[in-house]
């Protein structure tokens, strides 16, 4: 089965490049972010609502998927600025292809460390179940995919493990933190792509976000796990063109620079398939032994348990709560011994 490639799209203002994308015939991807209104009444940016009026203008495309924004929410505003309500009232307004789950990603700018890694496996464990819950109640759950987020093949595994029960046979799954990961290694975006291929049954999909172009002549091994990938890769393009040319990088230079973009995608598709070596898995974390930091993260561990559960928050902040939480359980040990 043939990869799709998805052209995502800085926004749906009527002009050159949404013309461009219908002309071309492409499924198109657009951020929740890139529908967001924002006021400053009060003295400060906040977000303000949704710009519904611009969904009318995707009518032409062959399809629109919607993303929740989770890098740029992460990156830019240190978390989502709506709430999962408001972002499945946007899902609902337009007859998306699919709409993906709200995650949390764990790129290396984001995530520090591996304990910020594991704390956001859980709260895009809790997102996914409920954007499910809040899309069964709007009547869109069908169009729901769900996302999974890693740093390690394993944490995706974990994440599976986890939604396993509202994942149906033959579903699309979005695999997150892949734009700027690199293809190869033990945390390589073909080594999470085998691990996945290894450990999910037939019939099930995968959407690979933001995968780089170079990438793809590696992932046509797995043409039949790997549904469709989306990039906006061409958007540096442009502003790199523009930047080197001494030009204003205008929505028609984008538009040009999007058609190329996507016939390098359709060459490097037609390429000869190439395989990767095995690689071996990351080391597996060993417990601490020092009774303090045992107590660390045991705290973590009951926390996240919470966040997955629902009786904390998915966006909870949790950190100024987990030296005290660990200073119970460690009382508690020592009142043991």
């Amino acid at each position: 089965m043939p990869v799709n490639v998805i052209v995502g799209l800085p926004h749906l203002n009527e002009g050159p490049i949404l013309q461009r994308a219908r002309a071309l015939g492409r499924t198109a991807l657009i951020s929740a972010n890139a529908l967001s209104r924002w006021s400053e009444k009060r003295g400060w940016r906040e977000w303000a609502g949704w710009r519904l009026n611009q969904l009318h203008n995707a009518q032409g495309l062959p399809g629109l998927c919607l993303d929740s924004a989770g890098f740029v929410a992460a990156a830019r505003y240190g978390g989502f600025p709506w709430s999962l309500s408001d972002y499945v009232s946007l899902a609902a307004a337009y007859p998306f292809k699919w709409w993906a789950s709200a995650d949390y990603c764990v790129e290396a700018e984001i995530a520090r460390d591996r304990d910020e890694v594991i704390d956001r496996l859980s709260r895009t464990i809790r997102a996914n179940r409920d954007c499910r819950v809040l899309g069964e109640d709007a009547g869109i759950a069908d169009r729901l995919m769900p996302v999974i987020q890693g740093r390690r093949p394993c944490d995706y595994e974990r994440c599976i493990d986890a939604l396993w029960g509202s994942i149906r046979p033959g579903a699309l799954i979005g695999v997150g933190s892949m734009c700027r990961r690199d293809i190869h290694g033990p945390e390589g975006l073909i080594a999470v792509i085998d691990h996945l291929d290894q450990i999910l049954p037939r019939g099930i999909r995968l959407h690979a976000f933001g995968v780089k172009g170079t990438a793809l002549p590696y992932l046509l091994p797995f043409a039949h796990r790997i549904a469709s990938i989306d990039s906006q890769a061409y958007g540096v393009g442009a502003r790199r063109a523009a930047l080197t040319t001494g030009t204003s990088k205008t929505d028609r230079m984008v538009a040009d620079h999007m058609e190329r973009w996507l016939v390098g995608q359709r060459r490097r598709l037609a390429e000869r398939p190439r395989r990767l070596p095995q690689q071996r898995p990351a080391v597996a974390d060993l417990p601490p032994i020092d009774p303090w930091e045992a107590a660390i993260a045991q705290a973590r561990a009951e926390i996240r348990d919470l966040i997955e559960s629902g009786d904390l928050d998915h966006d909870e902040v949790i950190e100024p709560w987990i030296e005290q939480w660990a200073a119970d359980i460690y009382r508690e040990r020592i009142s043991d011994q």
